[in-house]
């Protein structure tokens, strides 16, 4: 019984030699198997011919198939980037949009922990991190989503299929021991090292569906350390936890807007989508729920953020329009009076921020 009658008929392999040093140890493992002594050892790969002409490509297969083999042989490999320690995640970008535009690439949309030396970030943190600096055009990359849980390794191929798509790179390869990203990146190719079989097409990912449960403003503790902003709730708020597939991945909150001229009407509070499950686009989908609950029970639903993934959604979505106050600070909070949000207040009269109204999908 031979394993090639296992094999798909056009599978092909390739044997590469290699040339070692017979010393003691060697000699000593070599006794343990029927290999007669040499300094010559050869590794069996499949047989790869490289595509031309795509964005996105990906090799999967079990370790010690071939994969990085093929990687080296007809790809530019890159190592990971070194790191500051005494420098922010964000300073090692070339500017402020460039490290905004590559760390959401990669689903990596906690603020907090842009500015956070890379040491101190989760293993997910730095993979995520690394990759943000690493992608570009004819790049490959080895152990894509290997040290990172599957959460994290799904949003970070969705994150990361938008970002190639959107910039129109070429010529990206990753290589995975893992099948259960190919839904989610969607590349143009597989490659198969267990079968020798090369596939192309679109692969559809899966649908998200998001369960929105209400909840209590103790659940927010959960979520604090993750919001761009500073870690407090307003008690008198309305709360939800957001669920998929049985796991809390989010939070959204809402409270009464508080204008003597504009009646019946709420606002955004606090939107968190956990690190694991950032990049898929759950945030901004959880807050569109929230918003078209209210106006269904005929009420205003107004919101502002300063964050720029979620502020530059909304700028580009039929279902928000711009305030009067969109993008602009506001030198109008400086008051006379005082009153119980001067505090508040203060913080945000240089602060730029996108202020929208939620008015539902335009038919």
């Amino acid at each position: 019984m031979s394993l090639e009658q296992f094999l798909p008929p056009e599978y092909l392999e390739t044997k590469l030699t290699s040339k070692i040093e017979v010393d003691e140890i060697v000699e000593k493992v070599f006794e343990t198997t029927d290999y007669p002594v040499s300094d010559t050892v050869e590794t069996v790969v499949p047989q790869f011919t490289k595509p031309e002409d795509f964005q996105l490509g990906l090799i999967v297969g079990a370790s010690g198939s071939g994969k990085s083999t093929i990687l080296r042989k007809f790809f530019n490999s890159h190592d990971a980037p070194d790191w500051s320690m005494d420098k922010a995640v964000c300073s090692h970008f070339k500017d402020y949009e460039d490290a905004k535009e590559r760390l959401s690439a990669v689903g990596f949309n906690s603020i907090p922990a842009w500015l956070r030396p890379y040491h101190t970030l989760s293993n997910g943190e730095q993979y995520r991190a690394d990759l943000a600096r690493q992608i570009e055009d004819n790049v490959a990359i080895d152990e894509f989503t290997s040290v990172v849980d599957r959460h994290v390794a799904k949003s970070c191929s969705f994150a990361l299929n938008k970002y190639i798509r959107r910039n129109n790179l070429k010529g990206v390869v990753l290589a995975s021991c893992h099948y259960d990203i190919i839904e989610w990146l969607e590349p143009d190719w597989v490659f198969d090292c267990n079968s020798g079989r090369l596939s192309r097409g679109l692969v559809r990912r899966p649908e998200i569906n998001i369960q929105l449960i209400p909840c209590k403003t103790e659940a927010w503790s959960r979520f604090a350390k993750h919001h761009y902003l500073d870690g407090n709730i307003n008690k008198s708020s309305r709360c939800w936890l957001a669920v998929w597939d049985n796991t809390i991945v989010g939070f959204a909150s809402a409270i009464a807007y508080p204008s003597g001229t504009v009646k019946n009407a709420w606002r955004g509070h606090r939107t968190v989508v956990l690190p694991e499950f950032q990049g898929m686009g759950i945030g901004t989908r959880i807050s569109d729920a929230v918003a078209q609950s209210f106006i269904d029970n005929g009420c205003r639903y107004f919101s502002k953020t300063a964050h720029p993934n979620m502020g530059e959604y909304r700028e580009h979505s039929d279902k928000w329009k711009p305030t009067s106050k969109n993008k602009k600070a506001r030198q109008d909070y400086k008051a006379d009076r005082i009153t119980k949000e001067d505090n508040h207040k203060m913080k945000h009269v240089d602060r730029v921020c996108y202020s929208h109204e939620y008015i539902g999908q335009v038919k």
